[in-house]
């Protein structure tokens, strides 16, 4: 699992910063990568990654601001014609599918794919086998959402080597006991998985917020999240015109991160305003609240690595249990 930065600036392009685009790239997990809003020239930075567009099988908008979706049509007309035909799911407020529909029509585009709307209200917004995402209500000068993606538990690991030690033979017995399962053995023993399978591995959390003042819903959504994706339009002594702007600061960033006690803060949505040195000061600033804050720049790639224990703990809990 892999945060790659396709854009990191505020309101307009800049040489140094295009406009809004998150990719949270799922290649080893499902083989998809989903889009987290598509402002203008998207596709134009995806050219310089590894990113294939027809690998992106969902697209999740948090408003209708134009930095955060005038790259969609063209984005979703590239993946048409390099190819990609599976289906492609938008998520978003209310108003996203007249946009889009719109512009297709006007322009004539046919896509190749089918392409479906899901309109975003607050709570669970997609489910399956291996992730959920949530949303909930910002506080912006329209409709903004923010997104809480929670990968699922993954099965703990079978300890063949204990296996062996306790002479169990191979063979279907173990995938038995892999699901947990308690099997009674050739020579008469009762065995129980549970001894020989190691806790599941909680799943990693990510949450990326739209646009936004500051409120209690971000805090809700960033809740023990490995990574938090948050808004920095505005600097330390800069509260009164994140206010009237319905933007956060950089302090009010690293102060959501801190409460929510998450393991990592990305600070994105860059004013133009911010070059060099400023921008050093924004994140240095943010870092005297949340030590482990970062201001990403156009193409980083941040990996969410799982927080797992060593295998010898894992299975020094297998035996205390």
């Amino acid at each position: 699992m892999e945060l790659q930065f396709l854009g990191t600036g505020a309101g307009t392009p800049a040489k140094q910063r295009n406009v809004t685009s998150i990719a949270l790239k799922l290649l080893a997990e499902r083989n998809e990568i989903w889009l987290f809003d598509v402002g203008e020239a998207t596709q134009h930075q995806i050219l310089y990654t590894t990113i294939r567009p027809r690998k992106i099988d969902k697209i999740f908008i948090t408003h209708l601001h134009g930095d955060h979706i005038f790259g969609l049509p063209g984005l979703l007309s590239s993946r048409s014609n390099q190819g990609g035909n599976s289906a492609l799911t938008i998520y978003g407020p209310r108003g996203i599918e007249d946009f889009v529909r719109s512009a297709l029509r006007v322009s004539e585009t046919r896509l190749s794919y089918p392409l479906s709307f899901v309109t975003v209200k607050p709570g669970l917004v997609f489910e399956d086998d291996t992730f959920s995402v949530f949303a909930d209500e910002l506080d912006h000068r329209i409709q903004s959402f923010g997104y809480r993606i929670v990968e699922k538990p993954h099965p703990g690991i079978l300890l063949v080597d204990k296996l062996k030690e306790d002479n169990i033979p191979s063979g279907p017995v173990y995938a038995k006991l892999k699901a947990g399962e308690t099997v009674k053995l050739a020579d008469g023993r009762i065995v129980s998985g549970q001894d020989y399978v190691t806790p599941e591995q909680p799943g990693r959390i990510v949450a990326i917020l739209g646009d936004t003042r500051k409120t209690q819903h971000a805090l809700a959504l960033a809740e023990h999240a490995d990574v938090l994706v948050h808004e920095s339009t505005f600097g330390r002594d800069e509260a009164k015109l994140a206010k009237q702007y319905y933007h956060s600061t950089n302090i009010q960033a690293a102060t959501i991160a801190k409460q929510a006690q998450v393991k990592q803060l990305l600070l994105t949505h860059i004013s133009a305003r911010y070059l060099g040195k400023l921008v050093h000061e924004l994140q240095t600033d943010a870092q005297m609240v949340f030590r482990n804050t970062k201001v990403v720049s156009d193409f980083d790639e941040i990996n969410i690595p799982f927080q797992k224990r060593s295998i010898n703990e894992k299975i020094s809990s297998v035996k205390k249990s």
